[in-house]
Parts: C-alpha cells; structure tokens; sequence
C-alpha cells in the first residue's frame, strides 16, 4: 500500500499542471453558482487514464460529466479540482481530490493543493501526512474550536436551517472559517488548524479523500445517521477533532432536524 499511495501522490501532483493559471474556459452547470472549468475536465481525463492503468479494472465515480462507473472492488473517488470558483478567480483554495475504495472502503486518499504546496495523504492504519511529514488533529476542546461551515452553496432552499445550526454551534465555540474547498478544510483540521465541521449537503467526492485522511489524523467524522458520509449519493457532514465535539455537533444537528431534508 505504501507504493500504492506513492504512485497515487506521484499521479495526483503531476495532474496538478494541468491546474493552469490563466486561459482556461469557465462555464454554468445549470446554476450561477456551480462552476466547471476545462481545467476541471482535463485534470478528470487525466486522471482516469493514468488510475485506470495502475489499477487496471477499477471504477470511478466523479464530479464532473456524470462519471459513475461502480461495479467494481476498487473504486476511484475524484474530484479534479475542488474550489472550482476559487480556482477560476484565481484563488490557492482549490486542490485535486483522489480516494480509493476496495469493497466499499476507503484505502487510501490524497489531496493536493498545489498553488498552497500542500500535499496531504493517508492509507489505512498507517496515519496521515503532509508533505511528508505526520499530521494529527488538535487537543483544543469544543469551545476553544474553530468551525468550517458553509450556507449550502448549491441548494439554497437548505440556507435557513443551516443558518439555526451555526448559529448555535458558532455561539459555543471560538470562531468560523470557509475557504470554500471542502476538502481543503478536513485536511486544515486533519493538521490541527481547525476542529469542527458541518456542512448539510456535500458529494463524496468532497469528502472522501479528505475525510479518510481526518480519520487516520486521529479524528472523526460521520454523517446525519452516525455513520460515515456516504460514498455514493450526496451526505450531511460532520467532523471534528474529538468524539465528543462529534457529539456535540451532532446534538446540535438533531435538535434542528428530525430528518435529513433531502
């Protein structure tokens, strides 16, 4: 596994120059507010070809083109460019995405940023890192916590009851940050840099790689049910650096919410 995740790494960074800084078409994916770029596109082609032939048979399921292809024991999650509307304003709060699946597992995760020169990755039981160098989550309690959270950008209909839930989270705890890239954000907490998570909508391909690489930092993160967000279909997403923060985020969810809405 450990020449597995370098070879991922080794992939992911060289699918990076793709990520170019100028000359790239950006277009609507049916909403003002969801981007895809050609860079986005190029990156994703990329990567299938080269993940395709270091795993000959595996699937994949990613953002762009309505790529879901998951019958298979190994099981490709990417996002080609996470933050596509930082990355389109020019914005180092974008990064590519990569986990692997086995059986419906997670393995093995990579997240690349490359205009921040962070390279965070992660197999399974082996711990997580940063640029080569170990990672692991904060001791700061709740209170001391700093959250990432958004308004779900992508469906706005969710806005209000976002806005009930942070408010009672933020209330509690030090601060809130939002750079805009999911997976950016769960890998900052991954290092210790922020504690607490909630997002009420996200893809897997957000929080796959990210998330795995949390876990093996040391810390937890589950959906609405308890449970590990999802792998295959949309997911409530909570996160922090202790269980008990878990919980605590998770009371808060539950007392707004009988049900996820979607």
């Amino acid at each position: 596994m450990d020449n597995l995740l370098e070879n991922i790494s080794a992939i992911v960074r060289e699918a990076s120059g793709l990520m170019v800084r100028s000359g790239f078409e950006v277009h609507e994916k049916g909403s003002h507010e969801n981007l895809v770029t050609t860079s986005d596109l190029a990156v994703q082609h990329f990567l299938m070809q080269k993940l395709s032939a270091l795993l000959p048979g595996s699937g994949f399921l990613c953002e762009e083109e309505d790529m879901a292809d998951t019958g298979h024991e190994y099981i490709w999650i990417i996002d080609p460019i996470d933050g596509t509307a930082n990355y389109a304003r020019g914005d180092e709060n974008c990064c590519i995405s990569v986990a692997l699946a086995r059986g419906g597992e997670l393995i093995a995760g990579v997240v690349y940023s490359p205009w921040r020169n962070e390279l965070y990755c992660a197999s399974k039981g082996k711990g997580a890192y940063c640029n080569a160098a170990p990672i692991h989550v904060s001791s700061r309690s709740f209170e001391e916590g700093i959250l990432f959270t958004a308004m779900s950008t992508y469906r706005k209909e969710f806005a209000r009851i976002c806005s009930d839930i942070i408010y009672d989270i933020y209330m509690a705890c030090n601060d809130t940050r939002r750079t805009g890239s999911a997976a950016i954000e769960l890998c900052l907490m991954a290092a210790g840099r922020a504690e607490l998570y909630f997002e009420i909508r996200l893809m897997p391909w957000d929080y796959a790689a990210a998330g795995f690489i949390l876990q093996e930092a040391g810390g937890y993160i589950c959906s609405f049910d308890g449970k590990f967000p999802s792998l295959y279909k949309p997911s409530m997403t909570i996160a922090a650096n202790s269980r008990e923060s878990l919980e605590k985020i998770a009371e808060t969810v539950h007392r707004h919410l009988k049900a996820i809405p979607y």
